[in-house]
């Protein structure tokens, strides 16, 4: 296609669009000389009027794609797919197809031209290459316009075989108003011509306005010339009256009604029913309609309100779930290297999707395509981790073998009586246990439990043959003592450094002194522990602190010895750590419970709060501990 016939093309739609609103404006011509025409027609029954105001009317609207997202070959395909169904409810579809893929032929031909001219070529030279998508569109638009035309000649054909009928009844009527027989005797027959002509559906457009404007005309001629009495005109009148009010009052109960929505659907009803009832006496006629007219213009200002504030909160929304969906694909998973990475990014993921659950519809055009791209940035997420965890569990299953080895090792050794070569090959293996890697949760402990206990069981028997102890231990509580003496005459230095600096050098030199005799190893302890906490108090030094120092010269004392209450030590530190994690996940279950908005809930949250942030403290003084266990090791 040729420029000029995109050109010609973009005019036809244009007509066609132009065409579409002059017939709809003429339908609103219509819809508004209906709502001030004065009718009177068959009164329904109070019982029916109740059933028309409270019944609701819900069409259900289809979600249409967003073409302009399609390519023209998924465009045409898209086409395909509709023209075997029902002309009409299809025709708003066809037209954006057919819209979208001359702005993107356009575009194409426009890049053709362009480069045409950029390679030295003329313009009026310039021919557009043959599109064969574009003759499938016009064979299949074809077939649609010869499936609309044949459906538009059959609609049109009812509509003039409608109107035939309904002048035939209009005719009828003529008659009764200009006979002059007994009125009374034609007042059934008038009504059953008001039914049929509400049972026969619309008229062309063209003849609408002029055919109500003449049936009203005759009804209004009917009742007023042919004079029946005023008891059975002023009795229609009153019911008229009832309908009406009864229908002013709905449309002003609906002006409270919570759903915005359904209150304009249900208006929509209201206005059939008013159309429907009959005329009132001419002194009520405008100050009805004016009441009715009022509440109509209150609840459709609500609904236009309604969906600009929808609209603005889709935007919002669709700002906040893009922001989310950056996140979710900004995850570097190069960093994601170990098992509490993994979780503590899934934990970040997860938070993620509770804000995208909180968070309400897009736009229509962009929501489905938004959520797809959310679903798929989820979907890398999980799919990484488990690609990660399986690789893991290889790992896991081979450091389990060799830790499983160091047992073997460790308890063919246990019995062994070459203290000197076996306590080497023991030392050897705490440091293969120490360099391979970790296990399974549900492995850890028993298999650790496993191998220190082949450990303790042969430094025991080691210690009960070992000899010349005693005379060595009491050097080093000699030794032991005189330290203590100078670390309570150590002087506080002009720089807090340079004193803690010095204080940890006794320390140090505390613990390269060896075992002093059991039963004087408490009292010592105690003394030592008393003078370094006295200076360390002078030094304001924290009691966390403090107490991870003197664990740490405890844990140098016992590795020295190999001593098996090392491992007892860890295990009660294990255990320790985890009733603290219970605990701590006790009270933040429980505070979730409690409430802020009264004075007391708010000090109970507080006072439970203070205590979260202490056994978390001891939680990471007690990992602390277990860490330098393990670098004893």
């Amino acid at each position: 296609m040729n420029p000029l016939d995109l050109n010609k093309e973009s005019e036809n739609v244009n007509n066609e669009n132009s065409l579409v609103t002059e017939q709809t404006q003429l339908t609103e011509n219509a819809i508004v000389v209906e709502e001030k025409a004065i009718e009177i027609v068959e009164i329904p029954s109070i019982e029916n009027v109740a059933e028309i105001i409270t019944e609701k009317i819900v069409i259900p609207e289809k979600e249409k794609p967003n073409y302009n997202l399609f390519t023209k070959n998924e465009l045409v395909e898209a086409l395909h797919s509709l023209i075997d169904q029902e002309v009409l409810k299809i025709k708003d579809e066809v037209e954006l197809i057919k819209q979208c893929f001359y702005k993107k032929l356009k575009t194409e031909v426009e890049t053709q031209k362009n480069q045409f001219i950029e390679e030295g070529g003329e313009v009026e030279n310039f021919v557009p290459v043959k599109d064969e998508l574009e003759e499938k569109l016009k064979d299949l638009l074809n077939d649609y316009r010869v499936k609309k035309a044949a459906q538009t000649a059959i609609i049109e054909q009812e509509k003039e075989t409608n109107l035939i009928q309904k002048n035939h009844i209009l005719t009828q009527m003529k008659v009764l108003v200009e006979s002059n027989e007994d009125v009374s005797a034609h007042i059934k027959t008038f009504r059953e011509l008001q039914n049929k002509w509400k049972l026969i559906g619309q008229v062309p457009a063209s003849n609408s306005t002029e055919l109500w404007k003449n049936y009203n005309s005759c009804q209004e001629s009917f009742w007023d010339l042919v004079k029946i009495n005023n008891e059975l005109r002023e009795y229609d009148f009153k019911k008229n009256l009832e309908i009406k009010t009864q229908l002013c009052e709905a449309a002003e109960k609906l002006i409270n009604h919570s759903d915005t929505v359904s209150a304009f659907k249900n208006l929509q009803k209201l206005h059939e029913d008013w159309h429907e009832s009959g005329p009132v006496s001419r002194d009520l006629r405008e100050t009805l309609w004016n009441r009715f007219k009022d509440a109509s213009t209150i609840i459709n200002k609500r609904h236009q309100d309604y969906f600009d504030t929808v609209r603005k909160l889709e935007n919002d929304n669709f700002e906040a779930k893009n922001a989310l969906c950056d996140k979710l694909e900004s995850i570097d998973y190069k960093a994601l290297n170990n098992y509490k990475a993994w979780e503590d990014a899934t934990a970040s993921i997860i938070q993620l999707q509770e804000q995208w659950r909180s968070i309400g519809f897009a736009p229509r055009k962009v929501n489905q395509k938004l959520f797809e791209r959310y679903r798929k940035a989820c979907d890398d997420f999980f799919a990484a981790k488990k690609v990660f965890f399986k690789a893991s569990k290889d790992v896991l299953n081979e450091n389990l073998d060799k830790k499983k080895a160091l047992c073997i090792a460790a308890e063919s050794l246990k019995d062994s009586k070459e203290w000197k070569e076996t306590s080497d090959k023991f030392v050897q293996l705490q440091k293969e246990w120490k360099n391979t890697g970790p296990l399974a949760k549900r492995n850890s402990n028993d298999l650790w439990k496993r191998f220190i206990e082949a450990c303790d069981y042969f430094y025991e028997q080691k210690a009960k043959n070992s000899s010349g102890q005693n005379e060595a231990e009491l050097q080093n509580l000699a030794k032991k003592h005189e330290l203590i003496e100078k670390i309570n005459k150590l002087k506080k230095a002009e720089s807090p450094t340079e004193s803690l600096t010095n204080l940890r050098a006794l320390m140090a030199e505390w613990n390269e002194i060896g075992f002093v005799p059991f039963k004087e190893k408490d009292k010592i302890h105690n003394e030592y522990r008393a003078a370094i906490d006295k200076q360390f108090e002078t030094l304001n030094i924290d009691s966390s602190q403090r107490r991870l120092d003197n664990f740490k010269s405890n844990i140098q004392k016992m590795s020295g010895r190999n001593d098996k209450t090392i491992n007892r030590e860890r295990e009660k530190l294990l255990g320790a750590y985890e009733h603290l994690k219970s605990e701590i996940s006790t009270y933040e279950n429980n505070i979730g419970f409690l409430s802020t908005s009264s004075k007391k809930g708010s000090v109970i949250i507080k006072e439970m709060e203070r205590k979260i942030e202490a056994l978390r403290e001891e939680r990471k003084l007690i990992e602390k501990k277990i860490n330098l266990i393990d670098e004893s090791i």
